[in-house]
């Protein structure tokens, strides 16, 4: 992504172009040419496409495995064009979403309830990763799928001011908790079920139990299945994320950093260790890339630029997405309403909803996990 500017309405980011393969002997083969270029979504890559054709008019049915709640006026804009150039009319298109549960850890599986978590880590503090992952999980949201977050930062949980969560969450049976409910999205935190001035004075062992506990006694999903759980890790490479890698199923990670060099070469660090613990790397985001004035208009790059390009290149990862140093970004979120639901239609708000479609496009691509027979053909 290039530079963002705050003042500039909002632009239309999905447009569509086809690619050429073979001569289409098909409606079907005819639509899954088509690619959405925001991040670069082929139809035959990310979607199964089913049309039957009556006298020139063409009901279509796409199934996605991401969610489509942002594709859906261009995906008919581009379908309408697509068979207007053939000389056919779209009759009915519905577009349906199917998230897969996506392969975890060697001798881990998908837990019941959640189909993909995924966790945000970055090398250091101070890179805006909390903010990060708490406006991925409600861009995800956005987008249609079922959301929800959890709080590893044992020591320093965030998640539940940056939501405008306060109270305690509810116990119905005295051995599970109710996840609590803010913008459309779960969440669950230490920080909810301590006074928030309490210093969590625990040793490693205690941090990592408490978080298998938040994780495994949290009634995620209500009854329905979770597609992602976003998972705020604290900054570093310590014993949280040890426990995260060795014993809860992660179908995959995004590092968060800022494009100074000092930055990157934390970062580094913690891709690393998620490929020795056989965690897949999804990509990074760059965070703070740049700062528009808003009095002027002067676009700058405080922390350098590049700096995320440059290591996703080294690495052989995707840059997800490149997010504005925007004083509204801090101010939505101190005051518990973060810019994705305060301001959707912000250049903010839709850095961070390009950064969730490339993460779950990404994700889409990765293989999905084993199923039991039964469960395959429930769907």
């Amino acid at each position: 992504m290039g530079e963002l500017d705050v003042k500039a309405p909002p632009v239309q980011l999905w447009e569509c172009h086809t690619v050429p393969t073979m001569k289409p002997n098909s409606i079907e083969t005819l639509l899954s040419d088509l690619v959405l270029t925001d991040p670069g979504i082929a139809l035959s890559r990310y979607a199964r496409v089913r049309a039957v054709a009556t006298e020139g008019r063409v009901a279509v049915e796409v199934t996605l495995g991401i969610p489509s709640g942002g594709l859906r006026d261009a995906l008919d804009a581009c379908v309408r064009e697509r068979l207007a150039g053939e000389g056919l009319a779209l009759a009915r298109l519905e577009i349906r979403s199917r998230i897969d549960a996506h392969a975890v850890q060697p001798n881990l599986a998908p837990l019941p309830g959640i189909r993909n978590i995924i966790a945000i880590g970055s090398g250091k503090g101070g890179v805006g990763k909390s903010t990060t992952a708490v406006n991925l999980a409600l861009a995800l949201a956005a987008e249609g799928a079922r959301v929800g977050v959890l709080d590893a930062d044992i020591y320093g949980p965030s998640v539940p001011a940056m939501l405008g969560l306060s109270g305690r969450p509810d116990s119905p049976d005295g051995k599970s908790i109710e996840p609590m409910r803010a913008h459309g999205v779960e969440a669950m935190s230490i920080g909810l079920l301590v006074d928030q001035d309490t210093p969590m004075i625990w040793r490693g062992p205690m941090a990592t139990s408490a978080l298998t506990q938040l994780l495994e006694q949290t009634r995620w999903g209500g009854g329905e299945v979770l597609d992602y759980l976003i998972v705020d890790l604290p900054p570093g490479t310590g014993d949280i994320q040890l426990t995260l890698s060795q014993k809860i199923p992660v179908a995959g990670a995004v590092i968060v950093t800022t494009p100074q060099e000092i930055a990157t070469l934390d970062a580094r660090k913690a891709l690393k260790m998620f490929e020795k613990v056989e965690v897949p790397v999804l990509g990074l985001i760059e965070n703070m890339a740049v700062h528009v004035c808003s009095n002027c208009g002067h676009a700058e790059h405080v922390f350098g630029s590049g700096g995320g390009r440059e290591m996703a290149e080294r690495y052989g990862v995707p840059l997800l997405g490149s997010l504005p140093l925007d004083v509204g970004i801090r101010e939505q979120g101190d005051a518990g309403v973060p810019v994705v639901v305060s301001a959707p239609d912000s250049a903010a708000a839709q850095a961070y909803r390009s950064a969730a479609r490339a993460l779950a496009a990404r994700l889409a691509e990765r293989p999905r996990a084993a199923q039991p027979i039964a469960a395959s053909l429930l769907g």
